[in-house]
């Protein structure tokens, strides 16, 4: 648009300036007619030259529609001949002109603008001249023609060259445009090639785009791998080795080393969670698995209470649950770990004596889940970064590794929903909260 906005004016000026000069010569031609019809008239065949012009040739040569026209014949000696006699104040502007010489110019004269066509008749013994003028007002009017004309065709050209620069540059956009959005959903758990017919400039870009991904499914798929694989080698051992030091403890020892046996026991219970979590991490961000299973959250909720209900007790927790029918879609091993973290989580940092509360229910957003619990909370300021990986909140308590809200989070994502942490519904404590999206709606029988 930056070449048109200047070029146009340009072009316009020169178009308006080389009609202007066209049709400016072509009336300079018909005035130059009527001075070459009188020098016609100039009679040398006597001494002195004359010339003899009726009333209906002077009126034939001063017709006009929109313009005075004026003529004067002077002998060679500058006498006047025939015509206006008003014009000898135009001697000698312009100069005489010599035989056949024409001279063409604006000229003033006793307050009106003239155009003027001077040249020079042999008239035997010297050269006569012919003077024939004629006010402007038909230049005029046709000069400020010439010029609206050529602003209305320039104005309309610029709006066709605007508005077929903007289809084509919409056009040749597109493709852009849809390649933008396309990326703009992509995540290192969508790297499938893209498939868009794009034009031939735009093949090479999206080829590189296809190869960039590989390398990127490549890397996250080894580094998945290595977590699930370095995750399930440590949780044996570790399983072993708790077994150990609690039959250890069953045996006699010296009492004195009894702290010592317990803070090891609390030390792999703590190594083995943060195994199974990393191998949970791994599984939530393994997109190979299809989660688009039909199920109930309150089956998962049911299943998950039942594993908890002798873990809660020892630890004086009172676990109770409110689940009412909850359809939805998704895997059914990945939302009882996300509900077993968010179970962990409460009974962890809610302290002995809370009461924690899991909840199930379907709602026109969709189905969800809740844990909500009676502990310290979190500070509203402090949610969303607890969710992210290896992040606790400023009152949490115990020593744990900060990957439970995380990794729910990521099973609610890997399923299309959310998981927000909100304030209880009576006092203080955390209310965590699940939503996944609604199924469709089935369609009606025929």
């Amino acid at each position: 648009m930056l070449p048109l906005l200047l070029g146009l004016p340009l072009m316009g000026l020169a178009l308006y300036k080389q009609v202007q000069y066209s049709a400016q010569m072509w009336l300079d031609d018909a005035l130059e007619d009527v001075a070459l019809t009188l020098a016609g008239q100039i009679d040398t065949r006597g001494d002195e030259p004359r010339i003899e012009i009726s009333a209906t040739m002077d009126r034939a040569l001063r017709f006009d529609r929109q313009d005075d026209v004026f003529y004067l014949v002077l002998g060679p000696a500058g006498e006047v001949l025939q015509g206006d006699a008003g014009l000898v104040e135009l001697q000698p502007r312009p100069a005489t002109q010599p035989v056949g010489g024409a001279f063409y110019g604006d000229v003033k004269l006793r307050g009106r603008d003239l155009r003027l066509v001077q040249l020079g008749q042999d008239c035997g013994s010297g050269v006569c001249q012919v003077l024939v003028a004629e006010t402007q007002h038909k230049r005029s009017a046709l000069q400020s023609q010439i010029g609206g004309l050529v602003m209305l065709n320039g104005g309309g050209l610029a709006v066709l060259l605007a508005l077929a620069g903007w289809l084509a540059v919409r056009q040749g956009i597109t493709p852009l445009t849809d390649l933008s959005a396309e990326l703009e959903h992509r995540d290192l758990h969508r790297l499938t090639p893209l498939s868009a017919s794009l034009p031939r400039e735009l093949v090479p870009l999206q080829a590189a785009f296809n190869r960039l991904f590989e390398r990127l499914t490549s890397a996250s798929e080894a580094q998945r791998e290595f977590l699930a694989d370095a995750a399930h080698q440590l949780r044996t051992p570790l399983t072993s080795l708790q077994t150990e030091i609690e039959l250890a403890m069953l045996e006699p020892h010296d009492p004195r080393v009894e702290p010592l046996l317990e803070r090891l026991r609390q030390s792999v219970q703590r190594s083995a969670r943060l195994a199974q979590q990393l191998l949970s991490l791994a599984r939530a961000e393994d997109r190979s698995v299809d989660a688009d299973q039909l199920l109930d959250l309150r089956d998962i909720a049911m299943e998950s209470g039942q594993d908890w209900a002798h873990r809660a007790l020892p630890a004086g927790v009172d676990l109770g649950f409110e689940l009412a029918e909850a359809p939805a879609l998704g895997q059914a091993f990945l939302l009882r770990e996300l509900l077993e973290n968010l179970i962990h989580n409460a009974v962890s940092y809610a302290g002995p004596g809370a009461r924690i509360t899991v909840r199930s229910g379907n709602s026109v957003d969709g189905p969800w889940l809740e844990v909500e619990d009676n502990g310290p909370g979190i500070p509203p300021a402090e949610r969303a970064a607890a969710l992210q990986r290896f992040r606790r909140g400023s009152t949490a308590v115990g020593t744990g590794s900060g990957l439970g809200l995380a990794i729910a989070a990521d099973i609610a994502k890997r399923h299309g929903g959310t998981l927000e942490l909100l304030d209880a519904h009576a006092g203080s404590g955390l209310r965590a909260r699940v939503s996944l999206p609604p199924l469709d709606p089935l369609p009606a029988p025929d």
